[in-house]
């Protein structure tokens, strides 16, 4: 997964030194390295993939801000009034959720 800025993960980082020392000796032992990180990343992504964490959490991310959002623009609010916002959003975050449970892993 990239940063904001378009740079790479750590795990990309990984595999692309890997590879570069591996096209620079051609050695046994660089390739080994560039299977394993490889391997380790395409992993971490199908477990993703299997599990939806990364979209969860930005769910709950968005969650958390859109009541922010509220309660920032609308000072003054009664706690019914936030309960109710609050409410709302996790709900949406709920139905967002179990939207996963039904989306293609590819």
């Amino acid at each position: 997964m990239s940063g904001s800025g378009g740079e790479m993960s750590n795990a990309q980082l990984a595999q692309q030194v890997a590879l570069l020392r591996w096209l620079s000796s051609q050695s046994e032992d660089d390739r080994k390295m560039l299977a394993v990180v490889t391997g380790v990343q395409v992993g971490r992504e199908l477990l993703n993939r299997i599990t939806g964490q990364d979209k969860v959490d930005l769910y709950k991310r968005d969650c958390i801000l859109s009541v922010a959002e509220f309660i920032k623009k609308n000072p003054r609010a009664s706690q019914a009034q936030i309960s109710t916002e609050v409410e709302k959003n996790v709900l949406v975050f709920a139905a967002r959720v179990k939207a996963l449970e039904t989306a293609p892993i590819f």
